[in-house]
């Protein structure tokens, strides 16, 4: 495959994750995180800083509306549950050490 072709490839999985992660909003961030050390909010922060190496500014509040279509506050207020102990202890061990 060439540079071009696997470039386009890896945009397209992309654009179906995001897709699929907005049809599951059933699916909660700190679920994602608990079990795969990734979320959301991860995802919204790589295309930010993405972005920002390919010299575009942009900030996290604008990475996350990119990527949530909307802005997150109003995405956490539609979608977003609160997390009961075990979820918040299961972070605690699973979150990155950059958080």
């Amino acid at each position: 495959m060439d540079d071009l072709t696997q470039l386009k490839a890896e945009a397209a999985a992309f654009r179906r994750l995001k897709a699929h992660l907005d049809e599951r909003r059933d699916v909660q961030n700190i679920d994602m995180m608990n079990l795969t050390g990734f979320c959301r909010n991860c995802l919204s922060r790589w295309y930010q800083e993405a972005a920002n190496e390919l010299g575009v500014e942009m900030s996290k509040d604008e990475g996350r509306e990119a990527f949530y279509g909307m802005p997150y506050t109003e995405w956490r207020a539609q979608n977003q549950t609160e997390a009961d102990a075990a979820k918040l202890a299961a972070y605690e061990i699973a979150k990155p050490k950059e958080d």
